[in-house]
């Protein structure tokens, strides 16, 4: 069978080996959007290989727009059934099924240069994960790593959320940055260390800001101001912006608009939306500020992405 760091190697081909097969398959290609493939595989044999997770930064200065970020994951001991209605069965076989499967689970999620660009526009570069954001680090390279419990949350969401059609794409999509976040300090190997934000230190606080978070995701049509966000999770204004950036990297607008707009993709490219009925979805007061909140996340037109 193959070893971990082979199928890390191989995660972007369409099979891996005869003796794994292929269970389930779930995809994203939008343009200008994050490419995702995430495989589930049946191993006839025991696998006994850690969980791996492989960075790969893509760099050639003569051809920027070749530029990428990918990452991949291998993480084995889930369970995957094709029959979801008997998913309280406790794993027996039924009448329609013969049971569960364990699987050794595939991810790849590809990021481009340009669309990694709004994260460090007007941003001053101090770390090395800020350059590689950038693609301001000269060097392609390769990094293995071990993935964490947080990384492991993440993925495992992935593969066993309940979400279907628009609300599974800003799921996904919100998961996604997660994984991008956490990956990205395997860079420079930093350690677990306290919060600057005191009050994060309290598992509670931090409870409060990952709900925030969920708040946000689920008003994605319905904008919703940073002070009816702090009195929804009970926090000051002031820690709930300090603590929400501490934890995700971001600020609670940005992460908000960059949501926004990956979905707007997905309803433009995948659902087929006019500009307008988007537009409106996502709570927009006119097509024109719509359209040049796209323009200014995306480099491009609504109306483009519709004759892709």
């Amino acid at each position: 069978m193959l070893q971990v760091l082979d199928i890390l190697k191989v995660a972007h081909r369409n099979t891996i080996e005869p003796s794994m097969n292929l269970l389930h398959l779930k995809e994203q290609h939008i343009p200008g959007s994050i490419q995702y493939v995430i495989r589930r595989y049946y191993a006839q044999q025991k696998w006994t290989s850690e969980d791996t997770g492989m960075l790969v930064y893509h760099y050639n200065d003569q051809k920027p727009e070749e530029n990428f970020l990918e990452l991949r994951y291998c993480t084995t001991a889930n369970k995957y059934c094709f029959e979801k209605s008997c998913s309280q069965c406790a794993e027996l076989p039924t009448q329609n099924c013969s049971g569960s499967h364990e699987t050794v689970d595939v991810f790849s999620f590809h990021f481009s240069a340009t669309f990694l660009h709004q994260f460090v526009h007007n941003v001053k570069l101090v770390s090395r994960k800020d350059e590689v954001l950038a693609f301001k680090h000269p060097h392609s390279f390769t990094k293995i790593f071990p993935v964490c419990s947080r990384k492991r949350v993440s993925l495992d969401a992935l593969l066993n959320h309940s979400y279907a059609g628009a609300m599974e794409n800003i799921f996904v999509n919100a998961k996604v940055h997660e994984l991008l976040l956490y990956s990205l300090e395997c860079l420079v190997d930093e350690k677990e260390e306290g919060f600057v934000c005191k009050f994060l230190a309290d598992e509670t606080g931090r409870e409060r800001i990952y709900l925030a978070r969920e708040i946000l995701l689920r008003h994605i049509g319905d904008p919703i101001t940073i002070k009816e966000l702090s009195r929804k999770v009970a926090m000051n204004e002031c820690y709930l912006k300090k603590g929400f950036k501490e934890v995700f990297g971001t600020t609670i607008f940005d992460f908000y608009q960059q949501q926004r707009m990956e979905h707007a993709k997905y309803l433009l490219y995948e659902k087929g939306l006019s500009v307008t009925d988007v537009s409106a979805m996502l709570g927009y007061s006119s097509i024109s500020h719509f359209s040049a909140a796209f323009k200014k996340h995306t480099g491009l037109k609504p109306c483009e992405l519709l004759f892709r």
